[in-house]
């Protein structure tokens, strides 16, 4: 959540940035959990951009943020060194990039207002319930995070700072008359295009392939021949929704989380409105007008016709004003207290937003009401039983971690110790994997490591996913090996075939240039000039030569540009068609001379 934030405008290299020559020592000093070496020179900060510090401290959350995400990404497994180093790398980067547009932004005067804070926390959906703000699942979530409401108010306005900051950049950009010219004329472009098409199909030898020629080509490239690196292993599995079964859940523990549950069980009030909407940019008249419309609805006149005949609301207006059931939370503070505080059928207005002026009715009410313990039971057994699982997951995933490392370590006695389910996989693959355990890279790595696993020891654990989770032991380990040519001996052959139907067919394409040139092309290659020639057949025709296509051959005239769509999303391809392309056989270009 907070990463998110924190990250949007990661990896923008345009901003130049100062880093202190102790950098070095401390990439060289960052331990295996991202943690930075004090003991090198007393310095009381990780890094130094452009005067502003980057501390220690932060250095470390970033770090371990990174480890985390990236160790899940690997189920579990070590980071190799490389890679190591490597997100070590990004993260001082993000961090010193990050301070530097921060800098930026308060240079060039951007500011956060305190309602546009409190509206982008509100809006966090982590700190919502039922679509609403819930200042307990706010605390709740921040606490998880172990991060202050203070600390992630003052980092969420910085990163709306750099938000600011980039879209105005990005909002900067623009293509001058030229450029503009230059790009239309060559996305006007046209190529004709002749081409003569020699299927590989048509050159296949209708002669078989001889034994010998099958032992060669086997011979030749036998490394394409292999069975993959295999091992029969035996399996333990924890999986969390058979950890969720085996927890207990007793009814005041039930009781205890419906009282603690119950703003989250709610079902607010929805009502059913109308509205019509008028605005303008004289506000007094815009007044003057929701005001006479206000008196004609009052008198009795169809509300939804006016709203058909007055709204400026391009979303109602066509359904006499109609909004349909919502929340309160669904609209504007302004136009939610009037809507919340009328009775059926009444009319009120004009009711003043952001949006212009209001004339509101009220149609249907829909009361909001709690879900009672009974209607909550099941549910709030079943996430009970999931939180108490989560817990239990981790406290296993580490017990077994500290067991399976044991001298003598017995799979079969975890397995009991833990309720696992054992299984047995007689040939998994490397790379491929094997039912029902997948092809996780994370198992990959243990059971085909360098070197592999022994045979008779225990892997992992190794997480397979968010929920579950498997020790392995390697019963036999077998290596690539050729296998026998009677198995390949089809594929050898249609490989060969297919092999001798290309050769000719490249042979044969050899007088396709010739024979779309034509003789007038011909007479002008004669001089000195010379067609573009493709990597077969395919030949570039000068565009006031026109000749007409010869058996199985086709004429096709192509846009250079690709396409419509904004000029400036060409930009940079259209550029580099301008060395050549203009001025290739072949070639026109409206408007430009």
């Amino acid at each position: 959540m907070l990463q998110k934030i924190g990250d949007s405008l990661k990896g923008q290299k345009w901003l130049a940035y100062i880093v202190l020559g102790a950098l070095a020592l401390v990439f060289a000093a960052w331990g295996a959990y991202g943690v930075v070496n004090l003991s090198f020179g007393g310095s009381n900060y990780a890094a130094e951009a452009n005067g502003s510090k980057i501390s220690l401290e932060e250095a470390r959350e970033a770090g371990l943020r990174q480890q985390t995400q990236w160790q899940q990404r690997l189920g579990g497994a070590d980071i190799p060194p490389e890679l190591r180093n490597k997100l070590q790398d990004q993260v001082l980067e993000g961090l010193i990039g990050r301070a530097l547009l921060v800098q930026r932004t308060r240079d060039l005067g951007y500011r956060v207002s305190q309602d546009a804070l409190r509206e982008a926390v509100h809006s966090e959906q982590a700190f919502q319930v039922a679509g609403q703000y819930s200042p307990e699942a706010a605390k709740a979530a921040l606490a998880q995070a172990g991060i202050s409401l203070q600390a992630y108010e003052e980092d969420l306005r910085t990163s709306v700072q750099r938000v600011q900051l980039q879209g105005g950049i990005r909002a900067s950009d623009f293509l001058t008359p030229v450029e503009l010219t230059r790009l239309t004329d060559l996305e006007e472009q046209e190529r004709e295009v002749r081409y003569l098409v020699l299927p590989v199909d048509r050159f296949k030898s209708t002669a078989g392939v001889d034994d010998a020629a099958v032992q060669a080509y086997y011979q030749a490239h036998q490394g394409q021949y292999m069975t993959p690196e295999s091992a029969h292993l035996q399996y333990a599995e924890l999986r969390l929704e058979a950890l969720a079964a085996q927890q207990s859940v007793s009814d005041s523990d039930l009781r205890a989380a419906y009282e603690k549950s119950k703003s989250r069980l709610e079902v607010p009030e929805k009502r059913h409105a109308r509205h019509i909407l008028i605005t303008g940019k004289d506000d007094a008249a815009a007044l003057a007008q929701a005001q006479q419309v206000l008196a004609q609805a009052k008198a009795g006149k169809d509300f939804g016709e006016l709203a058909k005949q007055y709204s400026q609301d391009p979303g109602s207006a066509h359904n006499g004003g109609d909004l349909g059931w919502a929340e309160r939370s669904s609209f504007v503070a302004p136009f939610a207290d009037a809507l919340f505080g009328m009775a059926v059928g009444e009319i009120k207005g004009p009711v003043k937003t952001q949006f212009g002026y209001h004339i509101i009715r009220l149609d249907e009410v829909q009361a909001g009401k709690s879900k009672s313990f009974e209607e909550a039971r099941s549910d709030l057994e079943a996430q009970l039983r999931r939180d108490r699982a989560t817990d239990r997951f981790g406290e296993v995933q580490e017990q077994l971690q500290a067991r399976a490392a044991e001298p003598g370590a017995d799979l079969a006695s975890l397995a009991q110790q833990y309720t696992l389910l054992t299984g047995d996989v007689a040939s998994f693959l490397k790379d491929a994997g094997a039912p029902p355990l997948g092809a996780a890279p994370a198992l990959q790595a243990v059971v085909f490591a360098d070197p592999p696993l022994p045979v008779g020891r225990l892997g992992g654990p190794v997480l397979l996913g968010d929920d579950r989770l498997v020790i392995v032991k390697v019963l036999e380990h077998s290596k690539p090996r050729p296998k026998p040519l009677a198995e390949v001996r089809e594929s050898i052959a249609a490989t060969l075939i297919r092999e001798r139907g290309t050769q000719a067919a490249r042979k044969e394409s050899d007088r396709g240039p010739r024979a779309l040139r034509g003789p007038a092309q011909e007479s002008r290659d004669r001089g000195g000039r010379r067609s573009a020639r493709g990597p077969r057949c395919g030949v570039r025709s000068p565009a006031p030569h026109r000749q007409a296509p010869l058996p199985r051959a086709g004429s096709r005239r192509r846009r250079s540009g690709g396409g419509g769509g904004d000029p400036r999303a060409h930009r940079r391809r259209a550029r580099s068609a301008d060395a050549g392309g203009p001025r290739s056989a072949g070639s026109r270009a409206p408007g430009n001379r």
